[in-house]
């Protein structure tokens, strides 16, 4: 059964919102998790201003575990705690639980290979100067990082969207389950084609706004 087109474009705005909101709120929590994970990873790492083997092996082996699952199969996989802490499996917000953990992980790696390239001749001039290593931390590291990560993190939004797609599939509302119910089930091309177009778009968006920001803060 082809759909209607002149009734079906609001569910389709709808769909495009639940969409945006799932990245958006995904992006705001992973980032402030990954930042805080990759910072203490970089920090607790041999050799630097708060070395720590037991926690820096930890989070690395925790990375290193969760990162290679497939998306699909991890958001099924932890299926059983998203319906203890959000009371269900299905819609956007319960969507966001499970991307945000996946997500938290990929942006810890990205913060902690852009600290990994900083010149160490800078953090220990900092040292010499008698910054603390809070004071390393925000003074040094994220300033001279931040045009790299903002586009590490851009990258990471990408994957996002693909992510909130997935998530459709299953339950999670968006562009994902618009996809699947209308095209795919029902042998509506139009409406694939439609939802594809759409995520390109998106795609788009938030390329340029992830390049703009980082030549925005880069240091030349």
């Amino acid at each position: 059964m082809k759909v209607e087109w002149s009734t079906f474009w609001p569910r389709i705005i709808q769909a495009t919102g639940e969409t945006v909101t799932m990245v958006l709120f995904t992006l705001i929590f992973a980032t402030v998790i990954g930042l805080a994970i990759g910072l203490l990873l970089f920090v607790t790492r041999k050799g630097n201003i708060l070395e720590n083997r037991f926690v820096f092996l930890t989070l690395n082996l925790l990375i290193n575990i969760i990162r290679p699952i497939p998306f699909i199969i991890f958001l099924v996989a932890l299926s059983p705690f998203t319906r203890l802490i959000m009371g269900t499996t299905i819609g956007t917000a319960a969507a966001v639980l499970p991307m945000t953990i996946a997500a938290s992980f990929a942006v810890a790696r990205v913060v902690e290979n852009n600290l990994v390239s900083i010149d160490p001749g800078i953090i220990e001039a900092a040292q010499a100067m008698g910054a603390s290593p809070v004071q390393i931390i925000f003074t040094v590291l994220i300033p001279e990082a931040l045009g790299p990560l903002i586009l590490g993190i851009t990258f990471i939004t990408v994957g996002l969207i693909d992510f909130s797609a997935m998530a459709g599939t299953v339950g999670g509302g968006g562009l994902g389950d618009l996809a699947m119910t209308y095209g795919y089930q029902r042998f509506d091309t139009s409406v694939m084609l439609v939802t594809v177009v759409i995520l390109i778009l998106l795609v788009q968006v938030a390329q340029f706004i992830g390049n703009f920001l980082s030549r925005l803060f880069l240091r030349r």
